[in-house]
């Protein structure tokens, strides 16, 4: 079931009524949650909602058994269960293929010829968001930061709340897991919070990225583009990626706020980055953290020299390319960023204290011209189809002829991107993510009807997934 769709409006609004009346009477609350989110899961595909419940389940009873042990060797045993039966599953489903293929492609180039069974599996929707949010359930409980639910009820909830199911925020369990346990403040404010992130969020889908898309399709799956056309359509998928992604972020709050519930922020203007781990601090802020958290830190993090460091931070940032799909550009992609986060880091460790007032505009145009220009050339690589087309791609950045349509090209691009530039740029002069909400409650009316106009132009009949879904 898709935000930006007829039946997720018309099953939004029955729940909603549905939730009102026994918001106050927690057990049921939860129950009608945990119906609402299964069938909303369940839409595309009744069978994944096994292994949605298996996650659940795993993770419930080891975090009550790691309660209850307190063997060191068997409290490792009890984590790696965890662990490796939520990775074997994802990786079961996610990368069976990818490394089956691979490997007989690497025996091939060693000239053994072989073959090997491929599953040909569907890829269940979400998945990647959800075992990594009930891994970090387990590993917080054997960390000692939180104490494990009793409540098999709120843990389902937690688990499956569909608001963020499918493609995040990737919530941690002390900061969602409780609000399932209390009462649920529903304010006017709130209301109106939620339903201006809901609106400004679909608007980012339906209008900007759904007409982006066509743009980035034009040079992505043409004929070898010129070096223009690469970097114009790259500006173009930069563009379409963020408004696809954080709009489903911003849709996933406001009906979280709807319902009482906080989401943590996802997006913090992430193109206005001085630096590349200024820009991981403000992209997909809930993976890059579990990221830092549940592996770079266990790996050792800095804390074991500048060599080891380097390392940590390659192997999360490939890792983290991986997490999201199962094809060889996006391990290049984040191989491309850990180099670009040890490079930074090196650099900024070596830099010295003396006096950087004078040219701060200049130095600041500059590291932000040189921190966009090596993200662009990551997306490149994200959304290129094969390495195949990442070479062909690369090569033509110094082809610099221009195609007759570039002009009307420029124009759409310019169209589209340009509501949310403004929108960004006022968020980043207020430092207010919810700058919309300081305005006069008029003012604020009369821009929601202007989106809500513009969604209703661009609402298609058959709708368009979020990117993120495929991940």
């Amino acid at each position: 079931m898709l935000f930006n769709s007829t039946v997720f409006l018309k099953f939004l609004a029955a729940f909603l009524l549905a939730h009102f009346a026994v918001r106050n009477r927690r057990g049921l609350r939860n129950l009608l949650i945990i119906g609402a989110s299964y069938l909303f899961y369940g839409w595309w595909d009744v069978r994944f909602l096994g292994l949605l419940f298996f996650s659940s389940l795993l993770d419930f009873g080891i975090g009550l058994s790691l309660q209850k042990d307190r063997s060191r060797r068997m409290r490792r045993f009890l984590l790696t269960l965890s662990v490796g039966g939520n990775l074997g599953v994802l990786g079961f489903f996610k990368y069976f293929d990818f490394f089956s293929e691979s490997l007989v492609d690497l025996l091939g180039v060693m000239g053994i010829g072989a073959t090997l069974p491929g599953l040909q599996v569907v890829l269940p929707v979400g998945i990647s968001f959800y075992t990594f949010q009930t891994m970090s359930y387990t590993i917080d409980v054997y960390r000692g930061r939180i104490q494990p639910t009793r409540s098999l009820v709120e843990f389902l909830a937690y688990v499956s709340f569909f608001p963020q199911l499918v493609a995040g925020p990737i919530e941690r369990a002390e900061r969602l897991l409780p609000q399932f346990a209390r009462t649920l403040v529903i304010t006017a404010a709130r209301i109106e919070e939620g339903l201006w992130l809901c609106v400004w969020g679909l608007f980012k889908k339906v209008v900007l990225a759904d007409n982006l898309a066509p743009l980035v399709e034009m040079v992505y799956s043409g004929d070898t583009p010129s070096g223009p056309m690469v970097c114009l359509g790259t500006v173009a998928f930069a563009f379409q990626i963020y408004c696809d992604f954080s709009g489903y972020s911003d849709i996933a709050r406001g009906v979280a706020q709807l319902l009482g519930f906080h989401l943590m922020v996802n997006f913090n203007i992430p193109y206005g980055a001085l630096n590349i781990r200024e820009f991981w601090r403000r992209w997909h802020i809930s993976l890059s953290t579990w990221l830092r958290d549940y592996l770079y830190v266990s790996l050792g993090g800095n804390r074991k020299g500048t060599g080891r460091m380097a390392l940590n931070l390659m192997v999360t940032m490939v890792l983290g390319g991986l997490w999201h799909g199962a094809a060889w550009n996006y391990v290049l992609w984040g191989v491309w960023h850990g180099l670009g986060l040890v490079f930074y880091r090196f650099w900024s460790d070596s830099r010295t204290s003396g006096d950087r007032t004078s040219f701060r505009f200049v130095r600041g145009a500059a590291a932000w011209i040189l921190t966009m220009s090596f993200v662009g050339y990551g997306w490149l690589l994200f959304r290129a189809e094969s390495l195949g087309q990442v070479m062909a791609l690369t090569r033509a950045l110094v082809d610099f002829s221009v195609p007759e349509w570039l002009g009307g090209f420029c124009v759409n691009l310019a169209v589209f991107s340009a509501p949310l530039i403004l929108m960004q740029l006022w968020q980043a002069r207020t430092g207010n993510l919810l700058a919309p909400m300081a305005i006069a409650r008029w003012r604020r009316s009369v821009l929601m009807a202007g989106l809500v106009v513009g969604i209703l132009f661009s609402w298609e009949k058959e709708q368009v997934p979020f990117l993120y879904f495929q991940f």
